[in-house]
């Protein structure tokens, strides 16, 4: 049986919010997204509201889950702070996202406990870079494909909410089934699970979704998909230092983070963030990945180093993480990740299949000499 949004509303509108009024007439639900049995919605309000709003979440979740029809079901909180004094004159606590002093200040508390990790998961790793448009998912894909080369049993989640890749690069069009209740099984492409957001949802629907629920999003696609025996999982994160980045900090011990910049000056600012925001959070860099390092004419043989070259090895050396390697800026790279068909699974014998191989080699390097220091400092959902 087909779900339709105002089937949801439906449903919504037996739940009484606080103040009486039928949860749907609150103006307090997002749009709701309803995609092949997956239901996904959030619920906005004011931060001294919490408490009582999430009996009404965890109300208006099992009202869904009774829908016919319905598979999974992710209901997100999301709780706002209008700013100034909070209750009796007092300062507003801090944002729950903000991080607190450093154990040893006047004011730092416990050091944090390690996150677990997800079962069957032997290793965690993030790709990442500080700016959209330099090549990161098409790295994390090849550098996946290179690994499981290597022999190691490999997993790819694609974090990206706002913009996955995952769907166009593997050349994924089906959907996750559903497992006995909430958990999904991943698409397998190449010998590896894939998971995500893109393959619950259209192409073209916008996911216009605040912080909690993309972190609630990233906390089922991690836990409450059947990843089995896994080396390595690949995470393909999204660009910036944001919601999805410090999420991953907290969910799960990330065995370290790959930034992929290309050679320019601009592109290399946004990369020592990515690099200072992982080590902040205690986060192994395991290297950075030099991407469109060069072009070379494939009529004429002429090398052309559009976005200049050297960049990334030479920021490696100034900050004290290893350098990966180069990709260079090729037609044949870009033809078979549109065609979801990428070098390292379709052209193996190609030079640039083995750029990533040598990339992926030191990965593998880095993760036997890599250790999870203990956390420095506390981030709170």
């Amino acid at each position: 049986m087909s779900i339709s949004k105002d089937g949801v509303l439906a449903a919504l509108d037996g739940i009484a919010s606080p103040d009486g009024l039928p949860l749907p007439s609150t103006g307090k639900l997002s749009d709701i997204v309803v995609a092949d049995g997956k239901v996904f919605f959030s619920i906005t309000v004011d931060a001294s509201a919490v408490q009582a709003w999430e009996a009404i979440r965890e109300r208006a979740q099992k009202a869904v889950s009774a829908l016919p029809g319905v598979q999974s079901v992710l209901v997100a909180l999301t709780a706002e702070r209008t700013g100034g004094a909070g209750p009796g004159g007092r300062a507003a606590p801090p944002h729950p996202q903000a991080p607190r002093p450093r154990p040893g200040t006047p004011s730092g508390g416990p050091a944090a406990p390690s996150p677990a990790g997800i079962p069957g998961v032997a290793a965690i790793i993030a790709v990442a870079s500080g700016k959209g448009g330099v090549g990161k998912s098409t790295t994390a894909v090849n550098l996946a494909l290179a690994l499981r080369e290597l022999g190691l049993k490999v997993g790819i989640l694609d974090a990206d909410i706002y913009g996955p890749s995952m769907p166009k690069l593997l050349a994924i069009r089906e959907r996750p089934q559903a497992i006995g209740g909430n958990r999904l099984r991943p698409i397998e492409r190449f010998g590896m699970p894939v998971m995500s957001i893109g393959f619950l949802i259209e192409e073209e629907t916008p996911m216009i979704w605040r912080g909690p629920m993309v972190m609630s999003a990233l906390t089922q696609m991690l836990r409450e998909v059947e990843w089995g025996a896994l080396d390595v999982m690949v995470v393909d994160m999204p660009p910036g230092t944001g919601d999805a980045q410090l999420t991953m900090a907290q969910q799960v011990p990330l065995k370290g983070a790959v930034i992929v910049s290309t050679p320019q000056d601009l592109a290399l600012i946004d990369a020592r963030r990515g690099i200072a925001m992982f080590r902040r959070v205690n986060v192994p860099v395991l290297g950075i990945v030099e991407n469109m390092s060069t072009f070379v004419c494939p009529q004429c043989g002429t090398r052309s180093d559009i976005f200049g070259h050297g960049g990334a090895r030479r920021e490696a050396e100034r900050l004290g993480v290893p350098f990966l390697g180069e990709v260079p800026l090729d037609i044949t790279i870009r033809e078979k990740s549109d065609s979801g068909s990428p070098i390292v699974a379709t052209a193996p014998d190609s030079e640039h299949a083995k750029c990533y191989r040598d990339i992926a080699m030191r990965v593998r390097e880095g993760l036997a000499t890599s250790g999870r220091p203990a956390p420095k400092i506390v981030i709170e959902a």
